[in-house]
């Protein structure tokens, strides 16, 4: 690609062990990138095809969603060995070269590990399920039943109906948070710990940079299997499940959340420790104590580097106010921490339709995100503005839309294929049938088209990426004064004797603010930034942003 030497993308892998610190860490869902030998599917040597792209955007590491052996109920999120590859993605020679072509481009790896579940097709399951003495036998969460047959308690899955199942062989129940194709992992077991670090040191010593955990928080049940609480009608949300689930009525302060987690996040981070420069963000899957985890398993040196939680991924409108509130939260509950920020990913509606974004407001948010203290996760198409794909019922993959449909039409509308080119229906991502349908509304947002239209999305992107990593107070500098002015947002963020004031107009109405005190330099010219107008004011049109450098 053209576009990589105009930001001067290193060449080589630096020593900075601190690099996670307000890393910029783009997210590829492989089935969907590109496929390379025509079978619809994506895979991992189409991902090495298409690094330049990612390179070319400046970022400074890759996330892959997960690649492993799978029977794919859960498209990979359900893994039977978690130290191959799955055939439809590849081989390991394979992973390999994608490692290396990415180092080569200067972008570390990060793969996601699901720890908290495996496949029933899993071997260790299949051990499990045999009988109460088998060797593996308390490997997974198991119960007897009530007195009168049903469940232990009354814990609910996220993907609907009750989160035990019964098993004929050891006329028990076991534990499925997701699907029941999906068992759930006994943490209090150490042999179970034992064998998940196993599976960690496997591919750190094939050279991955780090991990992105699935569920972080889920790794623990309660001991004990109480039931969880009903949770009031008002404190419900649909942040983490859609509100026609009634996983939503509980407080799921029993299924999950577990304080013992704590303990194996440090055993988790002392095998990171060994490999120096390795670095984790953990999904923190919760509605109503997200932030409060993200603080808890990000502080100090024994937890993970990063995490996010879904603030920014809920359906609410991201308003000025509502961003205010957040970091305050965060400043009350995870001021020790490291959050790693998303507006979009492959579980979650794409935030250009979710927030109905205009191509100006678009702009504006990728702008944002970039200026806010923490690190960044973009989804692949995000660059592109993909609004997300109407998949209809026929074409669906997504257990998790086909059981809540048309109230909820699950995760495919996100995780169709990325389109490269116009010149067919695939959009140059395969050339056989795609998994998932390519949107025809995708193709005009395709990168080539993009790469050839100087004011694309795609182009403000990198500009902003730049701006990020030529401004140290952004990468890994503090922050304070964030405050809501009607629909503005402005924050300052400073590293040593760097000092940036940054305000948003996240409305479709012009916006004043007070400019801030003490002399100041308007910068990001190229990302549309404004000054203080002659009365010493800042005048901001709808969704401009004014990005100025203390002198």
């Amino acid at each position: 690609m053209n576009k990589k030497a105009e930001f001067d993308m290193p060449k080589v892998m630096d020593v900075d062990t601190d690099w996670w610190r307000g890393a910029v860490i783009y997210q590829i869902y492989p089935r969907s990138y590109q496929d390379s030998n025509g079978d619809g599917i994506g895979d991992l040597l189409g991902i090495v095809q298409r690094l330049p792209h990612i390179a070319s955007l400046g970022v400074d590491a890759i996330w892959i969603s997960p690649f492993f052996t799978s029977p794919m109920k859960d498209f990979g999120y359900d893994v039977s060995n978690y130290c191959d590859v799955d055939p439809m993605f590849g081989t390991l020679a394979d992973f390999d070269a994608l490692v290396d072509t990415a180092h080569n481009l200067g972008l570390r790896v990060m793969i996601d590990l699901v720890l908290s579940h495996t496949s029933e097709e899993h071997p260790w399951y299949q051990d499990s399920i045999q009988s109460r003495d088998s060797d593996k036998a308390d490997w997974y969460v198991w119960s007897d039943p009530k007195p009168d047959g049903t469940p232990p308690n009354n814990w609910l899955s996220i993907f609907g109906g009750p989160a035990w199942t019964w098993e004929p062989r050891r006329e028990q129940y076991y534990l499925h948070n997701f699907l029941s194709t999906q068992p759930d992992l006994n943490f209090h077991n150490p042999d179970v710990q034992d064998a998940l670090l196993d599976v960690t040191r496997f591919w750190l010593d094939r050279g991955v940079d780090g991990f992105r955990l699935d569920t972080i928080n889920f790794y623990y049940a309660d001991k004990d299997l109480r039931s969880n609480p009903p949770l009031p009608p008002e404190k419900r949300n649909a942040n983490i499940a859609p509100a026609v689930n009634p996983y939503n009525h509980q407080e799921h302060i029993y299924s999950k959340n577990q304080p013992e987690n704590l303990a194996f996040l440090g055993r988790f981070r002392a095998l990171l420790d060994e490999y120096p420069g390795t670095a984790a963000v953990g999904e923190v899957g919760d509605a109503q104590r997200g932030l409060e985890l993200l603080g808890q398993y990000t502080a100090g040196t024994t937890g993970v580097q990063m995490c996010y939680a879904f603030e920014f991924l809920a359906k609410e409108p991201l308003t000025a106010a509502r961003i205010a509130q957040v970091f305050e939260e965060v400043d009350t509950v995870a001021a020790q921490g490291w959050a790693c920020w998303a507006f979009s990913n492959h579980d979650v509606m794409r935030h250009i339709s979710r927030w109905n974004l205009t191509p100006a407001a678009a702009r504006a948010y990728a702008t944002l995100i970039l200026c806010l203290r923490g690190s960044v996760c973009l989804y692949q198409g995000e660059e592109l503005g993909l609004p997300e794909a109407d998949v209809a019922f026929e074409d669906l993959q997504d257990p998790y839309g086909i059981e809540f449909w048309p109230e909820f039409k699950g995760r495919d509308g996100c995780r169709t294929p990325m389109v490269w080119e116009q010149s067919n229906q695939n959009g140059g991502f395969s050339t056989g049938h795609p998994w998932l349908p390519v949107s025809s509304e995708h193709l005009n947002h395709s990168v080539a088209a993009q790469e050839a239209d100087p004011a694309a999305l795609l182009h403000h992107y990198r500009r902003a990426i730049s701006f990020r990593r030529t401004h140290p107070a952004l990468v890994k500098g503090d922050h304070a004064d964030m405050t809501a002015t009607g629909t503005v947002i402005h924050f300052t963020r400073t590293a040593g004797d760097q000092t940036l004031f940054c305000a948003f107009n996240l409305g479709d109405d012009p916006a004043t603010i007070p400019a801030p005190d003490g002399d100041w330099v308007t910068v990001g010219s190229e990302l549309g930034s404004t000054g203080p107008g002659p009365d010493g004011d800042l005048h901001l049109g709808p969704w401009q942003v004014a990005l100025s450098l203390r002198t």
